[in-house]
């Protein structure tokens, strides 16, 4: 029989038993990834180009409805906000996201602009694990228009006093505009939500929110640096929550880990769990997302600050749930089950706890 006597694995498999029902709301740039599975088939005559034999095609769901599907997936009742364009496209993505039980309410369709797609043709054979040749994305990244906007709006007035989180989506792609994002803020203030902020473009532009979760190339772009050392991750970090005056800052470093800078506590490193198994890092910030959210929602007490402590559990959790999506092709999600079961496998008797009067590693 197994034993919890490792506070810190207790901790995390409690948060993790407590995840469903939670209510998340993510609202952001909705996006389809398409895959496109062939098969090599010989050289076109026309050009020394390969010519494949197509095999199949799926549509899953990419951009701000990934951290909605991952969030389901671990047992979250999820909203989502946003627009899908008036296609055949929008129309598959819809039906997946119900497939998942997500509600879509708030996810309106805009005659005016394309579905965002993300098309990856992937190749391989019986004999062979399919690669990656080639991704076509069609995006227009214009500002949504004043009608969309105020109808997103009018769906967060309603819905936000209900949630326990807020995840902010930004692929940069016109949906999460200043008008929209100021009320999205606002809202939250006033009814004391937890708001995660998981963007591809200006990171203080998310003033107040519980926490950033950038990779680090997204945080480089905001501060206008590069990190290249402890000295310079460390000043980054800090100057992140500065600027955006955010409890925490979580940055993913890829094969690095990740790096916790709460703004009442010091810093954490979470080395990676399996940086040399990684198949596809796609859609692995929307786990971590996703994953911290719900983390922060267990317990919450509206409009309080995250104690240290509670931010590290978080991370840590968000740490091991993107060991696990990283294994397969394309977005992936985990279930309640296989988090608790990587909480087995990499907590162990000797890793370190945290402190309740500092919040660091003993």
């Amino acid at each position: 029989m197994k034993s919890l006597e490792h506070p810190l694995r207790e901790r995390l498999l409690t948060l993790i038993s407590h995840f469903a029902g939670r209510r998340i709301l993510v609202v952001g740039d909705m996006v389809a990834d398409e895959y496109i599975s062939c098969a090599p088939f010989s050289i076109a005559r026309e050009a020394p180009v390969m010519v494949l034999r197509h095999l199949s095609q799926t549509i899953t769901p990419g951009g701000a409805t990934n951290p909605g599907v991952n969030a389901r997936t671990l047992g979250a009742e999820v909203f989502l906000a946003g627009v899908v364009g008036d296609d055949a496209t929008g129309e598959q993505l819809r039906a997946r996201l119900s497939e998942y039980g997500i509600h879509l309410d708030g996810l309106f369709t805009t005659p005016d602009r394309p579905t965002t797609t993300k098309t990856r043709i992937l190749a391989g054979d019986s004999q062979h694990v399919q690669q990656l040749m080639l991704r076509i994305d069609r995006i227009d990244r214009s500002e949504l228009d004043a009608d969309h906007t105020t109808r997103i709006i009018g769906y967060l007035r309603e819905i936000v006093p209900t949630i326990d989180a807020l995840i902010i989506s930004d692929y940069e792609n016109g949906v999460i505009g200043p008008t929209l994002l100021e009320t999205a803020l606002s809202l939250a203030r006033q009814h004391g939500k937890i708001v995660i902020a998981d963007s591809h473009g200006d990171l203080a532009r998310f003033q107040g929110v519980t926490a950033l979760t950038p990779n680090q190339p997204e945080a480089e772009a905001t501060l206008g640096m590069p990190i290249t050392d402890a000295t310079t991750l460390e000043a980054g970090g800090r100057r992140l929550l500065d600027m955006a005056h955010a409890q925490a800052a979580l940055i993913t470093r890829g094969g690095e880990g990740m790096s916790l800078f709460p703004a009442n506590g010091q810093t954490i490193h979470l080395p990676a769990i399996n940086s040399g198994v990684v198949v596809d890092p796609t859609g692995a910030g929307d786990t971590v997302a996703a994953t911290f959210a719900l983390a922060l929602t267990v317990d919450a007490t509206p409009g309080a600050s995250v104690s240290p402590v509670r931010l590290a559990e978080a991370a840590t959790l968000a740490n091991l749930a993107a060991g696990l999506v990283v294994r397969h092709v394309g977005c992936a999600t985990n279930t309640p089950q296989e988090l608790a079961d990587a909480v087995w496998a990499h907590i162990l008797e000797d890793t370190p706890t945290v402190t309740a009067e500092e919040a660091v590693w003993e």
